[in-house]
């Protein structure tokens, strides 16, 4: 294996990582000694560079990183398991667990369009059983079609045993308000929608062990937690989505993500784009050119990068 392909391969590795912690991860180029990639979270953004030492050895540079929480974040992976262990270690951390689970995830939290949307799945062995038979797996591993037609399906299997919790982007846009005038971050507001959902879910079932998907320290979930909530067994992890509750939580939410984002669109005679891209951006300015600014606070997170450069 060559140089270029032994950094393809820790891209590969670290583009999973962030993705399953809220990151958009761009497509890599190559520079002199490696290659060099972009990454965005809600209006942060910052560089990753990968490069190969005299001695062969891939490493990680994230030099180019800012002092901001997200880029700590990052250096926390690096620094608590070496983001080259990520796997190794996470595969000792919650296989221990036994039935049943929950389950939580969120979609939309890095698209600039859309709702802010929750999910959580109780699942126990049989249930686990029937979901593995329909192909249930992370929803990024999905196309929208077939996340459609799997969610039908978990519903039906899940009946009484889900919940899933849809923030509109006007309501979106007056809770995070309301954080930041509390000196929140968006991070509380991820922690308090999954503790809304759990809470929820455990009026429904009984269950003692919750899996989420890891977004920031684990201490701003558990601070959101409510007296039933406090009870259970939190794990948080990278890479969740390798739980059978947890993947179908991904799917239940981008399933409603996706239809609730086109609907949105017939709304206002406009395809709405997902994610934070060029094309996000000259879409947001053919509807504030249609309507006014004010349009933005019923369609998108203004709290993006991509509201600036409009």
């Amino acid at each position: 294996m060559d140089k270029i392909e032994k950094a393809i391969e820790k891209y590969d590795e670290i583009n999973h990582l962030l993705l399953s912690n809220g990151f958009t991860v761009d497509k890599y180029k190559q520079i002199n000694y490696g290659l060099q990639f972009p990454i965005q979270r809600d209006n942060w953004s910052g560089i990753i560079r990968i490069y190969q030492n005299n001695k062969g050895v891939v490493k990680t540079d994230l030099s180019q990183l800012d002092e901001s929480e997200h880029s700590h974040l990052i250096r926390s992976f690096s620094e608590e398991r070496s983001i080259s262990k990520v796997k190794e270690i996470e595969s000792t951390l919650t296989d221990d667990l036994t039935f049943p689970m929950m389950g939580s995830d969120e979609s939309g939290k890095g698209d600039y369009f859309g709702s802010l949307v929750i999910a959580c799945v109780y699942v126990d062995e049989n249930i686990e059983a029937q979901l593995s038979s329909l192909g249930v797996k992370d929803s990024k591993a999905l196309s929208d079609t077939r996340i459609l037609k799997i969610a039908r399906e978990i519903r039906k299997v899940c009946a009484g045993k889900f919940v899933v919790v849809e923030i509109s982007p006007e309501k979106y846009n007056q809770i995070y308000a309301k954080f930041e005038r509390e000196k929140k971050s968006l991070n509380d507001l991820l922690a308090w929608a999954h503790a809304k959902v759990i809470e929820e879910l455990l009026l429904k079932v009984e269950c003692k062990t919750v899996i989420v998907d890891r977004f920031a320290n684990e201490q701003i979930l558990l601070a959101s937690l409510q007296e039933e909530g406090k009870k259970l067994n939190v794990i948080q992890t990278p890479r969740a989505e390798r739980y059978m509750a947890v993947a179908a939580a991904s799917i239940l939410a981008r399933d409603r993500f996706v239809n609730k984002l086109d609907k949105l669109g017939k709304q206002y005679e406009v395809i709405l784009p997902k994610g934070a891209s060029n094309a996000v951006i000259e879409t947001a300015r053919q509807l504030v050119g249609n309507y006014s600014s004010d349009i933005l606070e019923k369609v998108a997170k203004v709290h993006f990068k991509t509201t600036q450069e409009l």
